[in-house]
C-alpha cells in the first residue's frame, strides 16, 4: 500500500532543525525556575496554670533556673523539678527558692537530703522573685512537664519526615537547569526523526509503510544536527550564559561565609547545652536584649556550672587554665558584618521580638556552630520587605498604622517605616 501526501515544500521548509532547536532553546530560557522559600511561623500562648502565669513563669525559668534543672525527672546540675509543686507546699518552695542555704542551715530534712545529694552544690539565691514570679515558674513546670511526653511521642512520629530548607542554592539551580537541557535535547531528537520522516514522505522517498528503523534515523538526524550551523551558534550560547551565570555566582559570593564553621579553642557543644539542656541563649549572651553586641560569654559564666561538675574533662580544664592565668578564651568569632554596616542585637531581639534562629539556624541542633544564613544586604532587605511590625499594644506605632491603613490594605511591614533606607544600616 502505498503512501502520498500533498504537502507544500515551502510549509514543510519550516520543521527545519534549526527553527526546531531554536524554539525550544528560547523556550528552555525562559522557562529557568526560580525558588523562593517562605517560613511560617506559629506562636502559642501560655495560660494561667497552677495559680501562676505560665508564660511569665517559663520566661523566668529559661532565664534564671533552665541552666541547672529540666521540667521533667532528668538530672541536670540539680535535680529535675517535675512534680515539686506537689512534693512540698508553697511556703518551703518560696524559701528554697529565695535563699536556699538558709533551709538547709535550719535543718530541713529534705534540703539536707538535696544538699548531700547532690555533692553541696550551693544553688543560686533569687531574693528578688517576688510570690507571683515563683508561682509563675512552678505553674509553667507543671505545664511543661505535662506536656513533654506528648511533645516527645510528636518528635518520634515526625522523625521519618525530611527538615526544609529555606534558601534554595545555586547548585540546584544548576542541577535542575541541566536536568531540563538533557529532557529538551531528548525532546528535539524525536522531533528531528518526525520531521526528517515527514520531509521523506513529501519528497517521495517514503513509498511504502516500512517503517524505519529508530535508532538509524535518530543517528542520521543527531548527525545532521551537528554540522547545522544555527544549532551550533545556539548550543555555544547556552555554553556563554551559563559560564556568565557561574561568574556573576561567583562575584556575589565574595566576602560571603555562609557555611562557615572555624574550629574554636574549646569544643563546645550547642547541641548539648542549647539543645539537650535547655539552656536559654540569653544566659550565655547576656547582652542579646540589652544592647548592640549579643556578647561572648565570659569564663566566668561557664564557671556557674562547671565548677560543680565535669570538672575532670579536659575541655573543662582549659577554662580553669584561662582563668588562672587571667587569660580570656580566644573565641573565634563566626558571624561578623563589615564595619561599614550597623546591627543592634537589641533592635532585633527586644524590640522586633524576633527568636535567633531567624539569623542564626537551629543553633540547639549545631554540635559545631556554623554561620547557615548569608548576611548579605539583599538577604537584610528581603528579610525588612516580608516581616510585619509587631504593633499591638504599642501606641508609639498607632499614627504610622493608620497613615499605612489608608493608603495599603497590607500589613505595615519593616519596609513601611524606613527599613530600606541606607541611613538606618550605613552612616
Amino acid at each position: 500500500m502505498n503512501i502520498s501526501f500533498r504537502m507544500d515544500a515551502k510549509f514543510c521548509s519550516y520543521f527545519s532543525y534549526s527553527k526546531i532547536f531554536t524554539a525550544i532553546v528560547i523556550a528552555l530560557l525562559l522557562s529557568v525556575p526560580s525558588f523562593v522559600s517562605a517560613q511560617d511561623s506559629t506562636a502559642t500562648a501560655a495560660a494561667p496554670a497552677g495559680g501562676g502565669d505560665a508564660a511569665k513563669g517559663e520566661s523566668i525559668f529559661k532565664n534564671n533556673c533552665a541552666q541547672c534543672h529540666a521540667v521533667t525527672d532528668e538530672r541536670v546540675v540539680g535535680p529535675g523539678l517535675k512534680g515539686a509543686s506537689s512534693r512540698h507546699d508553697f511556703g518551703w518552695l518560696s524559701k528554697w527558692v529565695r535563699n536556699s542555704q538558709a533551709v538547709i542551715a535550719s535543718g530541713d530534712p529534705y534540703g539536707v537530703k538535696i544538699y548531700n545529694e547532690y555533692a553541696k552544690a550551693q544553688m543560686t539565691s533569687f531574693p528578688n522573685l517576688s510570690d507571683d514570679d515563683i508561682k509563675s515558674i512552678f505553674a509553667y513546670v507543671d505545664q511543661a512537664a505535662t506536656a513533654a511526653p506528648a511533645a516527645a511521642a510528636a518528635a518520634v512520629g515526625g522523625a521519618s519526615g525530611g527538615e526544609s530548607k529555606g534558601e534554595g542554592p545555586s547548585d540546584l539551580f544548576m542541577i535542575v537547569l541541566a536536568a531540563l537541557v538533557v529532557v529538551m535535547l531528548l525532546v528535539l531528537g524525536v522531533l528531528v526523526v518526525i520531521v526528517s520522516l515527514l520531509s521523506k514522505a513529501v519528497s517521495g522517498e517514503v513509498t511504502d509503510t516500512t517503517k524505519p528503523d529508530f535508532m538509524t534515523s535518530l543517528g542520521n538526524s543527531l548527525k545532521r544536527i551537528s554540522i547545522d550551523p544555527a544549532i551550533r551558534s545556539a548550543t555555544l550560547w547556552i555554553f556563554v550564559l551559563l559560564v556568565l551565570k557561574a561568574t556573576l555566582d561567583g562575584a556575589y559570593s565574595v566576602g560571603v561565609q555562609q557555611g562557615y564553621a572555624p574550629k574554636q579553642p574549646i569544643s563546645f557543644s550547642h547541641k548539648l547545652h542549647a539543645g539537650e539542656y535547655k539552656i536559654d541563649c540569653n544566659y550565655c549572651h547576656t547582652g542579646v536584649n540589652r544592647g548592640k553586641s549579643a556578647h561572648i560569654p565570659s569564663a566566668n559564666i561557664c564557671m556557674n556550672c562547671h565548677g560543680v561538675i565535669k570538672k575532670e574533662s579536659p575541655e573543662i580544664q582549659k577554662i580553669y587554665t584561662s582563668i588562672e592565668n587571667n587569660q580570656p578564651i580566644e573565641w573565634v568569632r563566626v558571624h561578623n558584618l563589615p564595619d561599614l554596616a550597623y546591627f543592634n542585637h537589641a533592635q532585633h531581639v527586644n524590640v522586633g521580638g524576633l527568636e535567633c534562629q531567624n539569623c542564626h539556624g537551629d543553633v540547639e541542633k549545631m554540635e559545631v556552630i556554623q554561620q547557615r544564613s548569608s548576611l548579605t544586604m539583599g538577604w537584610c532587605i528581603d528579610c525588612h520587605r516580608k516581616t510585619e511590625v509587631n504593633t499591638k499594644d504599642n501606641q508609639y506605632y498607632d499614627k504610622l498604622v493608620q497613615l499605612h491603613a489608608s493608603e495599603s490594605k497590607e500589613a505595615l511591614k519593616v519596609a513601611d517605616i524606613g527599613g530600606l533606607e541606607c541611613s538606618k544600616c550605613h552612616y
